[in-house]
Order: C-alpha cells, then structure tokens, then sequence
C-alpha cells in the first residue's frame, strides 16, 4: 500500500456510499484526499472524522459535477499543495426512475446523463492534462454491471453505464504511450443509497431490490478501487466486473430466506 501513501486522490461523490467507503479505505493507506460532492455539510463531517481517525489531510469541495463551469473553477484554483493530482476517483452517479423508455420522465434521463455521462467528462478533461504533463496519475471510473448487459426498465441508465464503459476504453486508447492508467471498476448490486434514489425516496422499494441475498458492500468495491491502485506502474487493471456471488447477471440473483437482508 506504500505506493499511494501522501499521494493525492480525488473522489467525486464522496459524501456516501462507494465514494466514502473510498475516502476511507485510501485514508487508511496513507493518501492525501480531496473529497467531492454535493452535500457539503455531510462531506465535512466525513472529512473531520477521517483526518482524526488515520490522520491524513483531506480537502473538501462542495461541487456539482453537472456544473461545467464550477467544475473547472474549482479544480484549476486548488490551493499549490493539492494541484498535482495523483488518482482521479470518477465516482458521481445516480439512477432515476425504472419506466419503460416510452413512459420515462425526462428530468430523470437529464439527471442521469448530466452526472453519469457529463459530470465525469468535466472533471476528467480538467484533471487528465495535469496527469499527462507530470507524467503519471491513474483515472478509476465506477461504471456498472449494466454498461455491461441492459435490462428491463433500465435503458436510459444502462445507456449512461455503457457510455462510461465507452469512455473509459477511449481514454486508454488515448493516454497510450503515457504513464497514465485508467481502470474501470463495474459492480453489480451494492446496498448503498442507489436504490432509494433511484426511486426518488422509497426507502421500502429499495429495500426490496437487496432482500434474499448478501449485496456487495461499498467498502467492497472501494477495497477492488484501492487493488487496481495500488499494482505496480506496469500494470493496469483495465476493466474489473465485480459481483455478490448471488448476482450472475443483471436480471438473473439467486434470493433465498437465509440470506442476510
């Protein structure tokens, strides 16, 4: 883990979730954070709470990603100690609704591909230039199972995912011959927030979506952020497809009454 101790790691959509369990996990190995998201007051109190408990400085930014311009303000005026960002964690991403495409509700669809599609296209292009010119740096998108496969009700989110996945491939392609990384790390069913955003505050719905099984954990998916992170500079783990054991495919879950809820 002593390869990204002191170095500077930005995560968007730190606040909760897979983007808090990643400020800890790199916290705890010894990196500098600079935590993103919109609730600032949330992400201050994980940001005090991190620096008392591994002591490890963290700077945090109240910052919609959607915003263009506030996002390439924000991150071209960082203070001189944390301009040379190391690890760019693209995490800001959320579900709307679950409607066939015909019933859909176009504010949802505008959400989704402002931050899912828009927001890690902002950020990116404001961080990678600085990466490139120092000569390292390592950009872990958090796609999803379906930018893999779609589902049903899923189309306009598993249409933002595949994009993602799209992306990170380009960017590979385009950084080639650098020594900047990129990685893509693609979970299946998560028990974080996702759900109850997803629909819209109903805590009972998205409850559902994890009965009958064991759901990967944020700070899962943050320990496989942190092993594509920590690989020697020779290697890069390109795509990662990261699964509960009771998850085959995005429709296909084995849910049983013993399994934790």
């Amino acid at each position: 883990m002593s390869r990204i101790e002191n170095q500077i790691v930005l995560i968007t959509g730190a606040s909760s979730g897979i983007g808090a369990a990643c400020a800890e996990v790199f916290a705890r190995s010894g990196a500098r954070l600079i935590l993103a998201a919109r609730r600032g007051e949330r992400l201050e109190h994980l940001g005090t709470e991190l620096q008392q408990q591994y002591g490890r400085p963290v700077l945090c930014l109240t910052l919609d990603v959607r915003d263009r311009v506030q996002v390439e303000a924000t991150l071209q005026s960082l203070p001189a100690e944390w301009a040379a960002i190391d690890i760019l964690i693209n995490n800001a991403g959320l579900s709307r609704g679950l409607d066939k495409l015909y019933e859909g509700k176009v504010q949802d669809w505008e959400e989704m591909i402002d931050t899912n599609i828009k927001g890690l296209l902002y950020v990116t292009r404001t961080v990678v230039p600085g990466m490139v010119s120092r000569g390292r740096g390592h950009v872990i998108n958090i796609g999803s199972i379906a930018g893999h496969q779609t589902y049903p009700k899923g189309n306009v989110y598993c249409a933002t995912k595949a994009a993602v996945r799209a992306l990170s491939e380009g960017l590979n392609i385009d950084l080639l011959g650098t020594a900047v990384r990129v990685s893509s790390v693609d979970p299946g069913l998560v028990d974080t927030e996702f759900s109850t955003v997803r629909f819209h505050g109903d805590t009972d719905r998205a409850k559902a979506v994890y009965q009958g099984l064991t759901p990967l954990s944020g700070e899962d998916v943050a320990e496989v952020v942190l092993f594509c992170a920590t690989r020697p500079p020779h290697v890069n783990l390109s795509e990662v497809l990261l699964l509960p054991t009771a998850q085959a495919t995005p429709t296909l879950v084995h849910r049983s009454e013993s399994a934790a809820d």
